[in-house]
């Protein structure tokens, strides 16, 4: 889960940079995840934060590493509901020993995952807890609901907002009537798994990773389920017995983490989805050239495995390093209105080009791009011309923004992120 800043070092590396728009998106504050608590997520000049994990990667991912800082919500106050859920949860579980319940929440910080110290690769909440009865004990759980950063925000809903406009019923699914199979190619911290195992009772979620270290520092250090990992994944970690049972509720049985490279796993597998996530930048900063070759068996494979009326694959994109150097006198519109060069327009092209329809939004705060492809059906029978396509396409998209908020309960506007920069690839 990579994300960038167009500050100092441009499009290649954060480099500490940050882009700071006053008028991008609305401000929802009752949103953890809001833009507005972006100063938390990676300290100051005067909180550099604290590693709580650090261990090299075999896998093009160099030192994965995660640091701490404090967050300032929850409010204390606003811990005691939280301590008695966890009371509760626990009698229901251990019935014969209720009494040694008791929780408490020694606070919520942000935690960072980084690759190479420089590159922040995702953000996520964690809440820390420990049972009375045995001080040693530590209970960490990401917080699901919280997508702190921006282009998460972005996939989420264009992702979801393609598929309500087909005939699929989100609703339905929402409250666990309907299926939805979702795949997430690249793991980071596993804040979008988690949001959308939480916030759709009816989602399956497989997620791939290739890097057991990645997985590792995921679970020890930002709360992620540990019982969601099936197969020979390489990676050590302890956890309490029951932990998840504990915190999750269920959820993570829905939550299904794999450690193995994403063309070998849709290559061997047999699943159709309804929606993709992609999401694998490594260490380097480069997008695997084998998940946008148009002749490779990635690809081709990935066709097969998406629903073939409503599948939906979402990809997060990043500028090139050309963005700040490109001379737009020769290029085409398409290269010229997003924040991206002629590497990632050739991915989006690629998509298209497999699938039959993508189009591409720029995301507020930072220089990514959000493509969405998938088969043209999915909008009916009404594609014509390209301005005509792009007016189609769009007032669908907006058309069922509003359903997705609602239904999903989103804690941020999603019409914004459909709307901006808007771009049908040709």
């Amino acid at each position: 889960m990579r994300f960038y800043g167009a500050g100092r070092g441009g499009g290649r590396s954060w480099k500490m940079g940050l882009r700071r728009l006053s008028s991008a998106v609305r401000r929802h504050l009752e949103d953890e995840g809001d833009w507005a608590f972006s100063s938390e997520w990676w300290g100051s000049a005067s909180d550099d934060g604290h590693t709580v994990f650090r261990s090299f990667s075999a896998h093009g991912n160099g030192v994965v590493s995660v640091v701490a800082y404090p967050a300032s919500t929850p409010a204390p106050e606003q811990w005691l509901a939280v301590e008695k859920w966890l009371q509760e949860r626990y009698a229901k579980i251990h019935p014969e020993f209720d009494h040694h319940g008791e929780f408490k929440i020694l606070g919520y910080q942000w935690r960072v995952l980084r690759f190479n110290d420089n590159t922040r690769q995702s953000t996520a909440k964690v809440m820390a807890s420990y049972r009375k009865s045995d001080p040693t004990s530590l209970y960490l759980m990401q917080q699901p609901h919280c997508l702190a950063v921006p282009y998460l925000k972005s996939m989420v809903s264009v992702g979801l907002t393609t598929l309500a406009s087909s005939s699929y019923d989100l609703s339905e699914a929402v409250l666990g009537k309907r299926s939805l199979k979702v795949l997430c190619i690249g793991h980071g911290g596993g804040s979008l798994p988690l949001f959308l195992a939480s916030k759709i009772s009816g989602a399956t979620v497989h997620v791939v990773d290739i890097d057991p270290v990645v997985i590792s520092a995921s679970i020890q250090a930002m709360g992620f389920p540990s019982s969601t990992v099936k197969g020979k994944s390489g990676c050590s970690f302890t956890r309490p017995p029951d932990i998840d049972k504990l915190l999750w509720e269920g959820i993570h049985d829905r939550l299904f983490l794999y450690r193995c490279d994403a063309e070998d796993f849709i290559i061997e597998n047999r699943n159709v989805y309804d929606l993709v996530f992609i999401d694998a930048y490594d260490g380097d900063d480069i997008f695997p050239y084998k998940l946008w070759d148009s002749d490779s068996l990635f690809l081709k494979h990935l066709k097969h495995r998406i629903h073939p009326l409503h599948g939906t694959v979402v990809v997060n994109l990043h500028s090139d390093s050309d963005l700040l150097t490109i001379d737009t006198r020769n290029n085409s519109p398409f290269e010229s209105i997003l924040p991206m060069g002629k590497y990632v327009s050739r991915i989006c092209r690629a998509y298209k080009h497999q699938f039959g329809l993508a189009f591409a939004v720029s995301v507020p705060w930072l220089c990514n791009v959000t493509l969405v492809a998938c088969r043209s059906e999915l909008f009916g029978s009404g594609l014509q011309g390209p301005l005509a396509n792009r007016n189609l396409v769009l007032s669908t998209l907006i058309s069922k923004s509003y359903l997705v908020e609602s239904a999903i309960c989103l804690p941020f506007p999603c019409l914004e992120y459909i709307k901006r920069g808007f771009l049908l690839i040709e």
